[in-house]
C-alpha cells in the first residue's frame, strides 16, 4: 500500500510516474530535508502537538538516515520524491506513528524550505569563490603598478593606463557580483516552513522556532506566497549570470590578447591546447570553452523565467521543473569561476609589448589638449581641434609621438587660424610619455600607482571585513 493511496483508485502508469518523478535533482536536497523534518518533528515535540516518545523515536530514525546517508533510502519511482522516500524510510523504522512527522506540514512548504536551506549554502561557496578570486587578482595587480599597458575604447587605441589599473577594473566587477550575492541571500534566508499547503495550519505550531533551529534570518509572513515564491531562484541565477558575463569578459580579453597581432599575454600551458594538424598552434581553449560555458548560466534564467510567468499562485506542479535549471546554474557558475580564477592568475604578461603599445597611435593626445588648456587657457574644445589636426598630419607623415615639437604645434595652430602656442618641449614630451601621462592621472580611481595602490587598501579592507564576517 503507497503512502497516499487515500484519494486515488488505480496507480500512475509507470510512464507517468517516471514523467512526475523529481528523485534524479531532489538528491541535491537529501540532507536539507532531513533537517527541515528534524526541526519540525522538535517544533510538535515542543510544541505537545505529538507526544515525547513519538518525537523522539522518528528524531532517531532521521539521525539513523543522516549517518547512513543517500543510499539508504529506495529512490524509485514508487516513492515520487526525496520526501517521500524519507517518509517511507522513518515509517519502515517507527511504524505508522512516523505519519506524526507530517503533521501541520505538507510538501508544499517542506520543498520551498529545502530549497532554501541548500541555496544559501551555495550562495556562500560561490561568495568565497569570489573573495578569493578578487584577493588573488590584487596580490597579481601589486607586479604591475607601473607596467604600462594601453586602454581600449570600441575595442580601439585610447588611453595609456598600468596593467594594475586593467585588473584591479576587473576587481571592483566582481566586488559588485559578490556584493549582489549578499543582497540576494537576505531574501533566500526566509523560513516558508509551517505555511503548510497554503493556508498555514489549525495546530499551534511556532514558526519562529523552526525559523531559529534551521538559521533563518525571519519567516514569510503571508503562507500563499511561503510555498509559490521562487522569485529569490530568479534573483540568485540573475546575480549568477552577471558574475558569469563578468568572467566571460575576462576569458575574451585572454583570447584577444594571447594573439599573434596583439601579444600582450601568454596563458599558461595547463589551459592551453594545440592543433590536430598545425603543430605550432598554441589554442585558448579553457578561456573559448568557459566564455561558452557562461552563457548557459544566462539561458537558465530565461527558462526559469519562462516557468515563473503567468503562474497563478500558489503551488502549481511546472515549479518543481525550476530547481534543475537552479542547480545546473550554480554548478556551471561555480566551476567557471574556479577555472578563470586559476587561468587568470597564470598568465603572463608582455611587458615590452605593452608599453610598445601604450606608445603608439597618439594615445596620449587627450593630455596634449590639456597642457594647452592649462598653460595658455584656451578652450579645451579649440585643444582639441589642433592636437587632432597635428595627429593627423603626424599619421599623415609617418611621425611619431617623440617628433612632435613646440614648432610643430604651433605650425598647426597658425594653419587652423591660431595664436602660436609656444609650449615648452619638455613639457609636451611628458605629455606625450606614456609612464609619465599615468603618472599624472593622480584623481582616485585614475591609473596612476598611487591611486591604484589607494583603491588596493580599500579593497584589502573590504576582504578583510567579509572574512572576518564568513569566520574564513
Amino acid at each position: 500500500m503507497a503512502i497516499r493511496d487515500g484519494r486515488l483508485k488505480t496507480e500512475m502508469t509507470d510512464e507517468a510516474a517516471e514523467y512526475n518523478s523529481s528523485l534524479e535533482f531532489d538528491k541535491i536536497i537529501f540532507e536539507a530535508d532531513i533537517k527541515t523534518n528534524f526541526a519540525h518533528t522538535s517544533m510538535l515535540k515542543h510544541q505537545k502537538i505529538i507526544d515525547e516518545e513519538t518525537a523522539d523515536k522518528i528524531l532517531e530514525a532521521l539521525d539513523k538516515l543522516k549517518e547512513e546517508g543517500l543510499d539508504a533510502l529506495v529512490l524509485d519511482h514508487s516513492v515520487e520524491d526525496v520526501h517521500m522516500a524519507i517518509e517511507k524510510y522513518v515509517i519502515d523504522i517507527v511504524g505508522p506513528e512516523a505519519g506524526f512527522m507530517h503533521t501541520a506540514k505538507s510538501r508544499n512548504d517542506q520543498v520551498a524550505t529545502d530549497l532554501r536551506l541548500v541555496l544559501r549554502e551555495r550562495i556562500r561557496s560561490i561568495q568565497v569563490g569570489i573573495l578569493n578570486f578578487i584577493e588573488g587578482i590584487v596580490e597579481f595587480a601589486k607586479d604591475h603598478l607601473e607596467t604600462v599597458f594601453i586602454g581600449y575604447t570600441h575595442l580601439q587605441h585610447a588611453q595609456p593606463i598600468t596593467v594594475a589599473h586593467h585588473l584591479m577594473a576587473h576587481v571592483q566587477a566582481l566586488k559588485r557580483d559578490y556584493e549582489r550575492l549578499d543582497d540576494t541571500y537576505k531574501r533566500v534566508n526566509l523560513n516558508p516552513l509551517g505555511s503548510a499547503a497554503m493556508t498555514t495550519t489549525s495546530f499551534p505550531i511556532d514558526r519562529e522556532l523552526t525559523t531559529k533551529l534551521l538559521g533563518f534570518d525571519s519567516y514569510l509572513e503571508n503562507s500563499m506566497d511561503g510555498v509559490s515564491a521562487r522569485d529569490f531562484i530568479a534573483e540568485t541565477v540573475f546575480d549568477l549570470s552577471c558574475l558569469c558575463t563578468t568572467l566571460a569578459k575576462i576569458c575574451e580579453e585572454l583570447i584577444l590578447w594571447s594573439t599573434y597581432e596583439f601579444g600582450i599575454v601568454e596563458i599558461a600551458d595547463e589551459y592551453s591546447s594545440t592543433s590536430s594538424i598545425m603543430p605550432q598552434k598554441k589554442n585558448p581553449d579553457i578561456a573559448e570553452l568557459a566564455r561558452g560555458k557562461s552563457t548557459v548560466v544566462t539561458g537558465e534564467l530565461m527558462t526559469i523565467l519562462s516557468i515563473l510567468k503567468a503562474i497563478p499562485y500558489t503551488y502549481n506542479k511546472d515549479l518543481q521543473e525550476i530547481t534543475p535549471h537552479l542547480w545546473n546554474a550554480c554548478d556551471v557558475a561555480e566551476s567557471t569561476l574556479s577555472i578563470v580564477t586559476k587561468m587568470l592568475l597564470s598568465v603572463e604578461f608582455n611587458e615590452e609589448r605593452c608599453l610598445e603599445l601604450a606608445g603608439k597611435n597618439f594615445a596620449t593626445a587627450t593630455d596634449l589638449a590639456d597642457i594647452m588648456v592649462r598653460e595658455r587657457g584656451i578652450p579645451f574644445r579649440t585643444a582639441h581641434q589642433i592636437v587632432g589636426r597635428i595627429v593627423n598630419e603626424a599619421t599623415e607623415q609617418n611621425l611619431a609621438e617623440e617628433d612632435i615639437t613646440s614648432q610643430y604645434v604651433d605650425d598647426v595652430a597658425v594653419e587652423l587660424g591660431f595664436e602660436k602656442l609656444e609650449l615648452d618641449d619638455d613639457l609636451i614630451q611628458k605629455a606625450l610619455n606614456p609612464l609619465e601621462n599615468v603618472k599624472m592621472r593622480k584623481v582616485p580611481g585614475g591609473p596612476s600607482p598611487e591611486m591604484v595602490k589607494l583603491a588596493m587598501t580599500n579593497i584589502s579592507d573590504f576582504l578583510n571585513e567579509e572574512y572576518e564576517k564568513r569566520g574564513i
